[in-house]
C-alpha cells in the first residue's frame, strides 16, 4: 500500500480546518470588540471611570471582560 493514499486526505483535512479557523478569526475579533465597545460606553456613561474608546481598548474589554476593563483603568490612570 502506498503511503500517499493515506497521508494526502489527512493533510487536506488539516489544511481545510486551518483555513476555516483563520477565516473565522476576524469575525470573532469584531464580535468581541463590539461587546467591549458596548461595555466601555456603558462604563463611560455612568461616569464612574472614563476610558477612551479605541479598537484596542474595545478588544481588550471584549476578550478579558471586567478584569480587562479594570486592567485598562489601572494602566491608563496609574502606570502610563
Amino acid at each position: 500500500m502506498d503511503w500517499h493514499i493515506l497521508i494526502a486526505p489527512l493533510i487536506g483535512v488539516v489544511i481545510i480546518l486551518l483555513l476555516v479557523n483563520l477565516l473565522s478569526l476576524p469575525w470573532w475579533l469584531l464580535k468581541n470588540s463590539l461587546i467591549g465597545a458596548i461595555m466601555l460606553y456603558i462604563i463611560n456613561f455612568t461616569g464612574i471611570i472614563t476610558i477612551k474608546i479605541t479598537f484596542i481598548h474595545c478588544l481588550i474589554a471584549g476578550v478579558f471582560g471586567i478584569p480587562g476593563v479594570i486592567g485598562l483603568f489601572i494602566y491608563l490612570n496609574f502606570l502610563k
